[in-house]
């Protein structure tokens, strides 16, 4: 409830709406209640922990501390030196990094079996990923330097890095339209490089499906076992 409620607040915060005095008052109020929470939680989780070493190296840990430390010493900050001078700019810097609380989003993985699904399959299909990774960089190293080639009088192609984001765009058929070739042989470059791009996409989705598939039947098998050890447990 608390992670739900701190994303809410934390997307509502950016609404020109919210720049209220009032609406920013209560805004910072609930961020107050939420930060409170969430440290209570991971003091707690600490403290009970055999081996803090390893808490502390746990990467959702780490993402908590440098969530939830910005909020403390910006508050420390601006009580101590007020709105003004260099040091908000560096509490503008530690708001920044308090953006970071949007990851709490991943602590839903615990109560949903979806979630928990996917990054067990991210987990298990790194090397389908860095292949599919590879196949775009090179598709998009040789249609860049092509479509940069073809296109010498267009603007939007005046060089690699900014043919690159065409070919991007292109290959996975998202097509914003803000380029577009207008020689009729980068339209014809265009057209291969859409239809690579399916092609490449393709060919490693059938592997990361079936580990999907996978995941999803052990996580739920062992999550029967485990209601029924729980719920036989409970009875005697």
């Amino acid at each position: 409830m608390f992670v739900l409620i701190s994303m809410v607040m934390l997307c509502a915060s950016t609404l020109p709406e919210w720049k209220a005095a009032e609406t920013l008052n209560q805004h910072r109020i609930m961020e107050a209640v939420c930060i409170g929470w969430f440290t209570v939680e991971r003091t707690d989780q600490f403290l009970v922990s055999p081996d803090k070493c390893e808490f502390v190296r746990r990467p959702l840990n780490i993402i908590d501390l440098l969530a939830i430390m910005p909020y403390y010493i910006s508050v420390i900050m601006t009580t101590l030196t007020g709105e003004n001078g260099q040091l908000q700019r560096a509490g503008d810097t530690l708001r920044v990094l308090g953006i970071m609380r949007i990851f709490w989003v991943i602590k839903l993985a615990r109560h949903f079996l979806g979630l928990q699904t996917l990054g067990l399959t991210l987990r298990r299909c790194y090397r389908e990923m860095v292949m599919l990774l590879v196949f775009i960089c090179v598709a998009m190293a040789i249609f860049s330097a092509l479509a940069q080639l073809l296109e010498q009088g267009n603007q939007d192609y005046s060089s690699i890095p900014a043919a690159s984001w065409w070919v991007i765009i292109s290959m996975t058929t998202v097509g914003y339209g803000d380029m577009y070739p207008v020689t009729v042989a980068g339209r014809i470059l265009g057209g291969f490089c859409v239809v690579s791009g399916i092609v490449l996409l393709a060919l490693p989705i059938t592997f990361i499906y079936h580990s999907f598939v996978q995941c999803y039947h052990e996580l739920k098998v062992h999550s029967v076992r485990y209601t029924r050890r729980l719920s036989a447990e409970f009875v005697s």
